[in-house]
């Protein structure tokens, strides 16, 4: 672990979210397809598996290319046994989605952690459009999911903002005779909006006054191979940019990082601190937004987080919080009840690392105020190793809240950082202290 200021350039693996799109499109396309930059982490990995269990020809080559050949829509195998999915709740009900509109049979399993995430949310619109999913108590896995083939075309207004529900639908859609409508009162991430178009499938979205998205989809689409370059992962270099900005000294570039508006919340919010962030060499790489991102250390204000960026950021938030806690002044957050069914219940696991490790915070029902340092470090040395409840996020999350303490912190596991970041901790070293 560095242990004085970080300088370096480094480039951050590909977008966990496209690389998952890319993918399932990819498999879906009649053809071969090209992928470099490919998320090589053990989520991106499951949905692999189970594009080649229904059929897909997956391939890495020597120099990091992926290729696939697709079997088209409509074209997908019966699989053999049971998806498992691993710690991937994206992989999960982007596929649920995938199958539904299929005359295929799945059963999906996880681990431990995904086992206790709700699939609700995406069982409910895919029964509408005739799927039907016999669940585990509570919705959750292991389930079982019997496509319908032909499914019916529904108008679906998300309950709740989820881009992954939004894609499970879309998906479903690919293979559905007619428009599939949904209505999105929140705008969230749009990678399948814009990899959907990508590949040829016949999408409208239209923007209403109050900032309400309905998305169409014309189904029984052919959808045409793609090269795509995935462009870095926003959530991955978020790691590295609060790190930069609170080690005293640190100089780092982090090179192409997708800057997605539905993504890049947590620039914008770090910038409202004060955080030196500058981007470089704008460009748009596969219909994706991209820039290298210089970062300086920066003395850190606390800010009210406006409740409306939290889609834009919502993977962001433990690192955020990590930020806040040396921050000068008040740092308060709200409307973030999602966070309490992710990977863990990541509003109640941060508030307590960071009081263990001597910050100061307080855990609302949907949000944490914290009172920062001014900049002075953490003091770290928490009794015990760091509960991070099988989430990678807070693993990382508090591997950079070490950094910026006296006495360190130690988490209790850091296998589950593998789920997204292999890396991550060689590229943490890699930013040796500056000359």
């Amino acid at each position: 672990m560095p242990t004085g200021p970080l300088a370096g350039t480094i480039r951050v693996p590909g977008d966990k979210s496209i690389s998952h799109r890319a993918l399932m499109l990819s498999a879906l396309a009649v053809g071969e397809s090209r992928i470099s930059g490919l998320l090589e982490g053990e989520d991106v990995m499951a949905t692999a598996a189970a594009m080649r269990a229904m059929g897909a020809d997956i391939e890495r080559s020597q120099n990091g290319e992926w290729r696939v050949h697709g079997v088209g829509v409509g074209a997908l195998l019966q699989p053999q046994s049971a998806l498992d999915m691993g710690n991937s709740g994206t992989s999960t009900r982007l596929l649920m989605g995938w199958i539904a509109s299929h005359a295929i049979t799945a059963t999906f399993t996880g681990d431990a952690s995904l086992s206790k995430r709700p699939m609700g949310r995406v069982i409910e619109p895919l029964s509408e459009m005739g799927a039907d999913i016999t669940a585990s108590p509570g919705g959750r896995l292991p389930l079982m999911l019997r496509g319908a083939a032909p499914s019916v075309p529904i108008t679906y207004r998300l309950p709740v903002a989820s881009a992954q529900v939004k894609s499970a639908v879309l998906l479903a859609g690919l293979n559905t005779a007619g428009i599939t409508t949904v209505i999105e009162p929140v705008p969230t991430r749009d990678h399948s909006e814009r990899m959907l178009a990508g590949f040829g499938a016949e999408l409208t979205v239209e923007h209403e006054s109050d900032g309400t998205r309905i998305i169409r989809i014309r189904g029984e689409a052919e959808l045409r191979p793609q090269i795509i370059d995935v462009p870095g992962d926003p959530s991955s270099a978020a790691f590295f940019i609060v790190a930069a900005l609170l080690v005293p000294g640190s100089d780092v570039i982090i090179e192409n990082v997708g800057l997605n508006p539905t993504r890049a919340g947590l620039v914008e919010v770090l910038r409202a601190m004060g955080g030196a962030i500058e981007s470089m060499n704008p460009r748009e790489v596969g219909g994706e937004p991209v820039a290298d991102l210089h970062v300086r250390h920066s003395a850190l204000t606390g800010i009210d987080v406006d409740p409306a960026v939290a889609p834009s950021m919502i993977d962001e938030f433990p690192v955020l919080f990590v930020a806040a806690a040396l921050a000068q002044g008040r740092t308060i957050t709200s409307g973030l009840d999602e966070l309490r069914v992710k990977e863990s219940d990541r509003l109640a696991v941060m508030a307590t690392a960071l009081k263990a490790v001597g910050a100061r915070v307080t855990e609302t029902p949907d949000g944490l105020i914290i009172d920062g340092t001014g900049g002075d470090p953490l003091p770290g040395g928490a009794n015990a190793p760091i509960a991070t409840h099988l989430d990678h996020r807070i693993a990382m999350s508090m591997a950079i809240a070490g950094l910026a303490s006296r006495a360190g912190v130690d988490v209790d596991d850091t296998s589950p950082i593998a789920t997204s970041f292999p890396n991550f901790q060689a590229m943490l070293d890699s930013l040796s202290p500056a000359e």
